[in-house]
């Protein structure tokens, strides 16, 4: 192998970890929403529609950005946009040092919003770049979002960790933001490939090509799955922990309804088993969807999401204790593959837009699902159960979605197509 071919394969290592990482490193603070909730609505004094704002904003931040800044990949460049957005990401992190009202950290949140979407469009379309064919796309997507799942671990860990220290939940976010800084640095090293192949010179490369991506059946049916899929999911990570509660008026009593032992350990640790599960499910995903037709394993497990759903609220919170976290297993390949699969059906010079589009559906699910649910909850006297009623509905039209897919399979010729022009060589 000569030294170009040697220095290459380093770069693409060093492209690849950068992408794991940033996944990791957002999802520290995105999926640990849940347990900064709770400790909001005591710090505060708001409702459950209020706090979930703490959420839903961080979502319409990147969904902004993901519909109306994810062209700035394609036009800019994957190196440029990666840098812009984690350099927005680490100030606004930096920032909660200082944010001492609701309304002010409500700001952060949104800020941080825009800058996850403008690195995380440039990041989906930089594994276009690197992949070498759609299941070799597949599965770094699936590789990812397994990062993504390691860091949903790692948060609530982090943040049950400070509360019981006694140190403010906000330095969760400090600690994102060193890591940020040092992905910063890495990004600057690497040599990122060009994608502009296939682009032509007169192409306006602007906030139009991803409004036109609206019309477009491939670019909307995936990004609907993600809509549904990312409501369903972030019900779990939001709204667990409020509907496993027995009692909210201290600590102490949170969870004493459960027998003492491993079922108070679990109710006290569910986004974590949830999460641990789900980023097992991912590793294993990857593995899965290069030996089986992933249609069929979309449908399985999308089934198996809505019987958790359907099972943890029939049978309560004593059976939602094992069935929600469960559900995690299921929902592992479930939004890598919309995402890699969507994507995939256009050319590598459009996957930063086409990217984007797809954020702005799934940032809008996984704002207005648990926006919902929290009114629904409050016009039911607070319980977290109607809500998740809500959620089983998102669950249930996924299912029909999928089956759908499996039954018609309407991306199998664009796909096809894509493979050969794209990835041949």
């Amino acid at each position: 192998m000569s030294p170009q071919d040697i220095q290459k394969q380093r770069n693409l290592q060093l492209i690849r970890w950068l992408t794991y990482l940033m996944f990791m490193m957002f999802a520290m603070t995105s999926d640990s929403v849940g347990e900064i909730i709770k400790e909001v609505k005591r710090e505060f004094d708001v409702n459950n529609t209020q706090a979930s704002l703490m959420h839903s904003l961080f979502m319409v931040g990147i969904a902004f950005s993901g519909l109306f800044l994810g062209f700035l990949a394609d036009k800019f460049g994957r190196k440029k946009t990666i840098m812009l957005g984690l350099a927005l990401f680490a100030l606004s992190c930096y920032l909660f040092l200082v944010g001492t009202s609701f309304t002010f950290i409500l700001g952060l949140i949104t800020l941080s919003g825009l800058a996850v979407g403008i690195f995380k469009t440039a990041a989906l379309a930089l594994i276009g770049d690197i992949s070498t064919s759609t299941k070799e796309h597949t599965g770094t997507m699936n590789g990812a979002e397994a990062f993504f799942g390691v860091g949903a671990i790692i948060g609530p860990l982090i943040v049950a960790w400070l509360i019981r220290e006694g140190v403010h939940w906000t330095w969760l976010y400090v600690i994102a933001g060193v890591l940020c800084t040092l992905l910063i640095l890495m990004a600057w090293k690497a040599d990122y490939p060009d994608h502009s192949k296939g682009q032509k010179a007169d192409e306006p490369i602007d906030v139009r090509r991803s409004l036109k991506l609206l019309g477009n059946p491939y670019a909307m049916g995936f990004s609907i799955a993600a809509f549904l899929y990312v409501a369903a999911e972030s019900a779990i990570y939001v709204w667990m922990p409020s509907y496993l509660m027995c009692d909210a008026t201290t600590l102490e009593a949170t969870f004493s309804c459960y027998s003492e032992g491993p079922e108070q350990m679990l109710a006290m640790y569910a986004v974590s088993a949830f999460f641990s599960l789900r980023a097992i499910g991912r590793f294993v995903g990857i593995w899965m969807m290069q030996h089986f037709n992933w249609a069929l394993v979309m449908l399985m497990f999308s089934f198996a999401i809505m019987v958790c759903f359907i099972g943890g609220l029939w049978g309560g919170r004593e059976v939602a204790l094992y069935m929600f976290p469960l559900s995690g297993i299921f929902m592992s390949v479930i939004y890598p593959t919309i995402n890699s699969k969507g994507i995939s059906c256009f050319p590598k010079h459009e996957h930063g837009t086409v990217a984007g589009v797809i954020l702005f559906f799934t940032a809008a699910g996984a704002a207005a699902g648990p926006l919902v649910m929290g009114i629904v909850s409050d016009a039911f006297g607070g319980d977290a159960m109607y809500g998740f009623i809500v959620a089983t509905g998102f669950a249930t039209f996924l299912f029909i979605g999928f089956l759908y897919n499996f039954l018609r399979n309407p991306t199998e010729t664009r796909l096809a197509e894509i493979e050969k022009t794209e990835y041949q060589n």
